[in-house]
């Protein structure tokens, strides 16, 4: 991708891990194509985000990035800096910033040049554009050889894709307070569930900490735990999991992805009924209404 500068576009600012930038290219792309406009991503935040590295270049994205000096929100650092912002001409850009979960039907009247700073957790925002989104979140490169074995395994079988999110949600107080965490006694449920639906299943458990996945998940079922790879290469272990049939989701936007990409009108989905513990955050416009919510 490449910086351009000047160049009147829909700019979406990116942040946070690999789900939560999808999210953000998807409203802006969608958004972009309804307005018959190209997208600027802006890349700046992720350039100072220490918890995740920017990992959209794994798709084959249309979109370039942003110069920050295009931002509507643009704060120049240092004293030369500052001083040279008071005669920055002001920004064209109309900023929507969007701090709720709910889904805000208005951003989709939106014309004109806009800069979208959100989290856009809902597929609403880009109704109509599955099929070029689906099309532009496919890999930019073939799979390692080791993901490829897993492939084979997971196209040789009557594929569920299980993920469990652990991580930060374990380890920072902030993030716990506000996702938790999911308890072997749902992912029972959810396999029990979901064998009724799937038969002969194989459950293919994806997890960034296998061993809890391995000491915490049991099945009457064959389960395969992959394991994660300090690669980079997230997007294609995502790519795993839409391979799969079907699938049960941590309350994580990765596994949301994971089980969207699957674009078989056919597939089942399970959801934890529950995705955050914070009462405070609304989930009602997350989950698509076709997936099942246990």
């Amino acid at each position: 991708m490449t910086e351009t500068r000047n160049e009147m576009a829909v700019i979406t600012h990116i942040v946070g891990g690999l789900g939560n930038q999808m999210f953000q290219y998807a409203a802006g792309r969608a958004l972009s194509l309804r307005t018959r406009q190209p997208l600027k991503i802006d890349i700046s935040s992720m350039r100072k985000y220490r918890r995740r590295d920017f990992s959209l270049e794994e798709f084959n994205i249309e979109a370039s990035v942003a110069d920050p000096s295009d931002s509507p929100v643009y704060r120049p650092r240092g004293f030369w800096a500052r001083t040279l912002q008071k005669f920055r001409k002001p920004s064209p850009y109309r900023y929507i910033r969007h701090v709720e979960q709910a889904f805000a039907p208005e951003i989709l009247d939106l014309t004109g040049l806009v800069y979208l700073e959100g989290y856009w957790q809902s597929e609403k925002y880009f109704a109509g554009f599955e099929d070029t989104i689906r099309t532009e979140f496919a890999l930019a490169r073939p799979m390692s050889n080791a993901r490829q074995a897993t492939l084979a395994r997971i196209k040789a079988s009557n594929a569920v894709s299980v993920h469990v999110r652990r991580g930060d949600y374990v380890t920072n107080a902030s993030a716990n307070a506000v996702h938790g965490t999911i308890d072997p006694e749902w992912y029972a449920a959810a396999m029990q569930r979901m064998a009724e639906k799937v038969q002969d299943p194989t459950f293919f458990v994806f997890s960034d900490d296998p061993a809890w996945a391995s000491a915490n998940l049991k099945s009457q079922w064959p389960v395969v735990f992959i394991a994660p790879q300090d690669d980079g290469r997230d997007a294609e272990d995502m790519h795993l999991m839409a391979a799969c049939g079907s699938h049960i989701t941590a309350n994580s936007t990765f596994s949301w992805w994971g089980a969207w990409l699957n674009p078989n009108p056919l597939k089942h989905v399970i959801a934890p009924l529950q995705w955050f513990r914070s009462t405070a955050h609304d989930d009602k416009d997350l989950i698509p209404t076709s997936w099942e919510r246990l």
